[in-house]
């Protein structure tokens, strides 16, 4: 069987990239060598049997951090630095490897794993999670900071797209995240491939589960571009006038252990999914786990792309920003709940989505 070398950007709780993590976990019960290669961030408090190999590159001082990230803008040094010192570490040294698997969402560690790839004369994979284009000017990016920070972010997004674009030229195969990503990275490579976020359904499974109140659920982060179909979600839940309680988790307030995620999605009676018409191919995880619960999914407004066609092929609920086709969404789910005490929604194809369904796609390219 193969030995594969996974380079990735650091794992960092709670979730620890589950999108790597499956892949890992997966390859060897197939009986696949693989070493995990990253940056050296914080524990790795996760159960693992393959080897996680970890490069320090900061010291922990904020002057440490500035002058090195101003120094990375100029030449390149944490792709740099960081491929070199992983070269020289014995357990690569004395290993033999039959290609190079990086996962990222921004040119590191993509830079290290090219240099590394080309140093070992190994064929490269990559696999691209985020763009900086996803989203129309850059608002993603830097447009939620500081004004007085937004030259400089621009600046780091122009050098990242170009250092980016120079490595996928390169790659011997690209795997991403949905077809919007695929069609835009095949203008620099065309060996592109989908392979969606998914979930385990291990942890996200469909469960008739009576609940006390109506909820409408929210997990994850909230950005500024989001915010205007969080309003028209507010918006037709008070014009409705019945009980209808909108839970909204960010990682800042109300934030759900990981563990207990799973329980989260059963228990609400809608799943809310906040997105964005300026928004290209973003198909956020949580979408995926309710889509494995068989919650009920409104999404706000439709992104009229990828997202929207993923929720018609699979039943999974409605994309609109039309605030009528809102309200009756909503009030079909508060009748059924309120005859049955739960909700449901019969999706299909579920299975095609499921982290199993991903790792064995990677297999197959690998």
């Amino acid at each position: 069987m193969k030995n594969i070398l996974v380079i990735s950007d650091p794992p960092a709780a709670p979730g620890y990239l589950p999108r790597l993590r499956y892949l890992c976990d997966f390859l060897v019960r197939q009986g696949y060598g693989v070493t995990l290669l990253t940056e050296q961030y914080e524990p790795l408090e996760y159960a693992h049997t393959y080897p996680i190999l970890t490069i320090p590159m900061y010291s922990g001082s904020l002057i440490d951090w500035a002058v090195k990230t101003a120094w990375t803008l100029l030449t390149d040094w944490h792709n740099r630095v960081f491929a070199q010192k992983s070269l020289q570490t014995a357990e690569i040294r004395q290993q033999t490897f039959d290609a190079v698997l990086c996962t990222a969402f921004s040119d590191f560690p993509l830079g290290a794993a090219a240099r590394i790839a080309h140093r070992l004369n190994l064929p490269l994979i990559c696999d691209i999670r985020d763009l900086a284009e996803q989203v129309d000017d850059s608002h993603y990016q830097y447009r939620h900071q500081q004004w007085w920070t937004r030259p400089l972010r621009k600046l780091y997004r122009a050098i990242h797209i170009r250092r980016r674009n120079r490595v996928l030229r390169t790659a011997q195969a690209i795997t991403t995240v949905s077809p919007w990503h695929a069609a835009f990275i095949r203008q620099y490579n065309p060996n592109v491939q989908v392979v969606y976020n998914g979930y385990d359904p291990q942890q996200f499974y469909p469960q008739k589960q009576p609940c006390e109140r109506f909820a409408i659920r929210y997990i994850g982060s909230l950005h500024e571009w989001q915010k205007p179909g969080l309003e028209k979600v507010k918006q037709a839940i008070a014009s409705l006038n019945i009980p209808i309680e909108l839970d909204i988790h960010t990682p800042q307030h109300h934030p759900i252990p990981h563990t207990e995620l799973g329980d989260a999605i059963r228990t609400s009676s809608i799943m809310l999914v906040l997105t964005s018409e300026h928004t290209h191919g973003m198909l956020t995880t949580k979408f995926y786990e309710a889509l494995g619960c068989q919650r009920p999914i409104l999404c706000v407004p439709s992104d009229r792309g990828d997202l929207a066609e993923l929720i018609r092929h699979t039943n999974a609920g409605i994309a609109t920003n039309d605030t009528e086709e809102i309200r009756q969404f909503i009030l079909e789910k508060y009748h059924e709940w309120t005859s049955c005490g739960y909700t449901t929604q019969t999706v299909r194809h579920a299975e095609e989505f499921t982290r199993e369904t991903q790792s064995a796609q990677f297999m197959h390219l690998l």
